[in-house]
């Protein structure tokens, strides 16, 4: 008896098709899985054959191989858990064999035969509407799935439902969720609370039209991370299509909750002491990083000469490029890039040069500066310096620069450009 069914393995933000094979053959009990099958994958024997018993679903009687092709491909993750157990289901049903033919699946299962949520299933859906076949997920990622109205979802809660689903007795379960109205984010933070610093608000503002990295530095509380947090808020807002690529990339990186699209430029903002891979991405298997969590957004660095000499330097073509391209063995990721990058720097270490504050000595304040080396400033396309302002001016608001008002000058100035 052999049975065929469809899944993806996510390779960077791409979902690669993988199909399914299960063949179940007369002899001892055994179970199988071939095709570079990973850990999570491996323990899945367990956790598929407990949901099938606990389902009332018969298990077929003999030795079980499953092959999940291509073979040169890692398979990883607790998202093949559904395609295992339908497959092997199919095995034992020729109804059920052939519904999955056309039928992308994936999903995680309980031992109690419950679907869990996995990530992902943004690039898994896009590529189930390329593929013209419909896709069951578990419920909770039905919303998820959704915001590809191309692709034919469909949501179970359990395994005996997905099974109901294929075989199209039943339509499946709709997503529940709704976003509680009392929780109300708040306004967003407005470049009109920074008081003064006209300058460092005229080069964010032309940052935000060309899309220019900036370099803030001045003595601690002068104002830089104010500065910082408020960009957001003067970019254009995001189209339909940057929007569906971010949400992409917090869909695999496990940070799309509820299938909520993404709707605002993001703003990251991680410590100095971040890794390398933290920082553009990597591990086994690569995962986005920060530099990507932050694309079509604002990537704050603060501190910016604390950060590794090893970190900087890895954001040398990414920031230019747009691009993460990470390399491994058997293949290549790429992840987006395309950020505005603000950094801040104080002008010592003490953070207060030039007044008799600082007690750095001259070496020392050499040696901090030297931590960014000439190709890093290079890319950096506007210094700005933000110096302390007096009380009387702290305390003053400027309406003209409103993050409304500076928005629609961005806005403006964008489009003539186009």
């Amino acid at each position: 008896m052999l049975s065929s069914a469809w899944s993806a393995a996510l390779i960077g933000v791409e979902a690669v098709p993988v199909e399914v094979e299960t063949h179940v053959r007369a002899g001892l009990p055994g179970y199988a899985v071939v095709g570079l099958p990973q850990t999570t994958v491996r323990e899945s024997r367990e956790r598929v054959l407990s949901a099938i018993r606990s389902s009332g679903l018969p298990i077929p009687r003999g030795t079980i191989t499953v092959s999940m092709a291509p073979a040169d491909i890692r398979k990883d993750g607790a998202l093949f858990d559904l395609p295992l157990a339908l497959g092997m289901l199919a095995a034992g049903e020729e109804d059920l064999a052939r519904a999955l033919s056309e039928t992308f699946l994936a999903g995680e299962l309980a031992l109690d035969g419950r679907l869990r949520s996995v990530p992902g299933i943004l690039s898994i859906a896009e590529l189930a509407a390329a593929r013209g076949a419909r896709l069951i997920v578990p419920a909770g990622n039905l919303a998820e799935a959704r915001r590809v109205a191309a692709c034919r979802s469909f949501g179970a809660d359990t395994l005996a439902e997905a099974r109901g689903v294929a075989l199209g007795l039943t339509a499946g379960t709709e997503p529940d969720y709704r976003p509680p109205e009392d929780q109300d984010p708040g306004p967003e933070p407005d470049l009109s609370d920074v008081g003064g610093q006209a300058i460092a608000k005229r080069a964010l503002e032309i940052a935000a039209v060309g899309g220019h990295h900036v370099l803030l530095t001045g003595p601690p509380g002068a104002g830089k991370t104010m500065l910082a947090s408020r960009m957001p808020g003067i970019l254009s807002p995001l189209t339909e299509e940057e929007a569906l690529e971010l949400s992409r990339i917090y869909s695999v990186a496990g940070m799309l909750s509820h299938g909520a699209a993404v709707e605002h430029r993001p703003f990251r903002a991680p410590h100095h002491s971040i890794s390398r891979a933290g920082l553009i991405g990597g591990g086994n298997p690569p995962r986005p990083g920060e530099i990507s969590l932050a694309t079509h957004g604002v990537l704050f660095l603060d501190e910016f000469a604390e950060f590794s000499r090893d970190v900087l330097e890895s954001l040398r073509q990414p920031i230019e490029s747009g691009v993460v391209h990470i390399r491994r063995a058997r293949y290549s990721v790429r992840f987006p890039a395309r950020v505005s990058l603000v950094a801040s720097i104080n002008p010592c270490p003490c953070g207060h040069f030039g007044t008799d504050r600082c007690l750095c000595d001259p070496l020392s304040v050499q040696r901090y500066v030297g931590r960014l080396s000439g190709p890093i400033r290079d890319r950096m396309d506007l210094t700005i310096g933000v110096d302390a302002v007096s009380w009387d001016t702290l305390n003053t608001r400027d309406a003209d620069s409103a993050s409304a008002i500076v928005r629609a000058r961005v806005v403006a100035a964008r489009a003539c450009a186009a």
